[in-house]
Parts: structure tokens; sequence; C-alpha cells
């Protein structure tokens, strides 16, 4: 059965699969991190919770929710290798997805898999395809090869401000590393798996390139197969990414115009002049987009509002950012509810299950952390500080569009928390460098 995906087999490979993963991470971090290198700890330690946090969430979705998305990508996945009785160019072309969806030759396999045609979807189903080959078709041997994959983009993140604020490694490794919703839901086989892994390596390549002006061969084809990957399963993602990445670029060389009123200038006309290309270019790109475009959101969005209300709010999971019209003006009023439901709620009193409930507490953290700064630092020497930092506008910039789209388009507290994970490491690290800024490192921020 398709909801049945562990059993015995599993557990008796598992010992074997995460000793062999725990050798390749052995191996590179003794090469790269040997013993008294200041990352070396936090290298161990993010790995060993990222193959927890896939086992944890395996567990949670064969004996808590008895199935969901994860055990369809497994299911379709087996339905791809078994193409392999019949031919290996069969098993091939679906991997790569080759077949018309009505392709008569390939029916038998297509008709089994609903995700064919979500391009998105598929492409998870034919990775966790590929892996079963060398897993004996184990969930939870592929579930921690996918851990491993993942950890590699955060680790690449992490290492992104590592490099450029070694005074602060201990709160970039919390940031980066050691946030428990970032561990259970980027580490299963997840498309969110996929994506971090993605969003980590791009940021790295992009900083990498036009920072240390390393423009070797790896970080191209990183930037590359991170940015297909997040065009085809998250374009959102994508969506957030640019804008910021774009105006993180202008801001670090206007920072090199002396005259301080000049400089302010030539921010403000690229901040209004960058928004107006985006959404220029995102019209006259909107197809594209599909479901994403500025055509479709606002009524994608209202769509699922009254669905989930009228499935009678998914018991204690569901929210509510109240009427709009089905416009991009519409969809913008909604724009600091939306941002403030992706990062600070659910509430403590709006969590109906164990699992909202704990992630109203780590809602509740980044709400009190937030004023906190507000209140140390001050709202008006915080919006000086963001002026002067580059790289805090781009980790600002990308949370607040990214928390903007998904909070205007999930309804849901308990898909939320784990569709809102790509904003969070970036928001933290905003808040650190914020603090730090005018702090020093002996006053712990989150005490």
């Amino acid at each position: 059965m398709i909801h049945d995906f562990l059993n015995i087999f599993d557990y008796l490979l598992l010992p074997i699969y995460f000793f062999l993963g725990y050798r390749i991470v052995l191996f590179i971090g003794n090469k790269y991190y040997p013993k008294g290198h200041p990352w070396r700890d936090y290298y161990f330690w993010a790995y060993v919770l990222k193959i927890f946090g896939a086992l944890f969430i395996s567990m949670v979705y064969q004996y808590y929710y008895h199935g969901g998305d994860t055990s369809y990508y497994f299911f379709h996945a087996k339905v791809i290798n078994s193409a392999f009785d019949e031919s290996i160019s069969k098993w091939f072309n679906l991997i790569l997805r080759v077949p018309d969806a009505y392709d008569g030759h390939y029916m038998q396999y297509i008709v089994q898999m609903p995700f064919y045609e979500d391009k998105g979807s598929y492409l998870v189903c034919a990775i966790t395809a590929f892996i079963n080959l060398f897993t004996f078709g184990s969930y939870l041997c592929t579930s921690v090869v996918f851990a491993t994959v993942s950890f590699s983009g955060i680790w690449a993140l992490f290492r992104t401000f590592a490099k450029q604020y070694p005074h602060l490694l201990k709160y970039i490794a919390i940031a980066t590393l050691f946030i428990p919703s970032v561990i259970i839901w980027g580490s299963g086989i997840f498309k969110d798996t996929i994506c971090m892994f993605a969003l980590g390596w791009m940021i790295y390549s992009v900083f990498q390139m036009l920072i240390e002006k390393n423009k070797s061969i790896f970080n191209i084809v990183m930037f590359l197969l991170s940015f297909y990957i997040l065009l085809v399963v998250k374009v959102y993602i994508l969506i957030a990414f640019l804008p910021a990445l774009a105006l993180w670029v202008f801001f670090l060389y206007s920072n090199k115009i002396r005259p301080i009123l000049l400089r302010s200038l030539v921010k403000l006309f690229i901040i209004f002049g960058s928004f107006f290309l985006f959404y220029v270019a995102y019209n006259y790109f909107g197809s594209a987009f599909g479901r994403y475009s500025l055509d479709n959101i606002a009524k994608t969005s209202l769509a699922t509002r009254d669905w989930i209300s009228y499935t009678s709010g998914d018991q204690g999971s569901a929210y509510d950012l109240g009427e709009f019209d089905p416009s991009l003006t519409g969809l913008l009023s909604k724009f600091p509810q939306a941002v403030n439901v992706t990062l600070f709620r659910p509430y403590f009193w709006e969590a109906g299950k164990v699992i909202v409930f704990l992630n109203a507490i780590e809602s509740f953290l980044f709400l009190w952390l937030t004023l906190r700064i507000l209140f140390i630092i001050g709202p008006f020497k915080a919006w000086r500080i963001i002026q002067e930092d580059p790289n805090i506008q781009f980790c600002l910039i990308f949370s607040i569009i990214f928390a903007f789209s998904i909070g205007i388009s999930t309804y849901n507290f308990g898909a939320l928390s784990r569709y809102k994970i790509p904003c969070v490491p970036m928001y933290l690290l905003a808040l650190i460098l914020i603090y730090y800024k005018e702090k020093p490192t002996s006053k712990n921020l989150f005490l």
C-alpha cells in the first residue's frame, strides 16, 4: 500500500546507511575542518541533527499522518524503477520525463503516477527513484541520502555568512544549522528538502562569484543547477530571491559612493526602479509563472482560503487574513498580515494541534527577538544599520517577499510551518546582523 512505506527492511538497512553517510561526512570534515578548526563541531552536530530530522519526520508521516505527499513521491519512484523490468531505456525516459502524458507505450506507468504532469513534484519522484537504486528501495535509507544532500546546501549557506562574520560564528550556526523547523521539514523526502539544498548552494555560489570574485566552473555549475531546481520545483523561491539579489548587488556597489546624500538618492532610485522593473517583467513573462503569475495568484489565494474555510479549518490548523478583492491591489492590501502570519504566527491560542503548538513556540521566539531588537537598538538606528549593510538588506528583502507569498497563499498553519523554512534562516540572520552591528558579541541576543 502507498501509505505503508516503512517495514522491517528499512530498520535493518538504516544503521548501514547511516554509518556510510557519517563516514563520508567524517572524511570531508577531517580534510577541511581538522581538530581545532572553529567550524568542526558545528559541522558534525549539524549533520547528525539533519539525519535525526529525516528519521523523525519519516516516523511522523508513517505512524501519525499514515501517509502524505512524501509517501506518494516514494510510490512514484517505485513505479519509475519498475520500468527496469521492461527496459533500461524506458526507465531512463521516465526519469527524464520524456514521454507525453498520453503516450500509450508508457501508459501502464504514467496512469499510476498522478504527479507526472506536475513537473516540480515529478522531479522529486525522479530524484527519489534514482537514489532508490542505491538504497534497495528503502524509504528510511533514501531519507538519509536526502538529508545528506540537503545538509550540503545548508552547510554552504552557513559557510557564506560564517566567512563574512567570523566573530558571530555561534549565532550564524544557530540561524542556518540549528532551527528546529528547518531541520525537520528540510530533511525528508520532500520538495522542501531539495529546495533547501538548491537555495543554500545558490546563495553560496552567488556570493562566491560576486564577493570573492571566484568564478570557478564549480560555482557556475552549482548556480545553474540550483536555479534549475528552484525554477522547476518551487519557482516562488526564485521570485523572492531575484529581487533581493538585484538590490543586494546595487546596494553593494552604491555604498562606494562617497557623498551621503547622493548615495541615499541613488538607493531610493534603485529601490523603486527595481520594483518597477520587476513588476513589468513579471507581467510580461506572467504566463511562464503559471499559477504564480500576478493574474492568477490573487485568485488562487482566494480560492485556497475559501476551500480551507469550507473544510472546517482542519481542526485548529486554519487561519484567515480577512476579505480582499481577487486583484493585485487586494492582494497587496494584505501584505502586513501575510508577512506577520508567516514569521510570527500561529500564536499560542491559535494552536489546536501538538505540531502546530510546537510551531507556535518557534514563531513566538521570532516575535520576541524582533521586539527585543527594536526595543534595545531602536527602530531608527535599526533602519540606519539596515541601510548600511547590503547583506542585511538581502536577507530581509528575500525573507519578507517570501513570507508574503507564502502567508497569502497557504491558509493552514501545518502547511505553513513547512513551506516557510526557506525564509526562516534568512530572517534570523538579518536579526543577528542588525543586533551585533551595535552590540559586542558578549551580549547574548537570545537571553
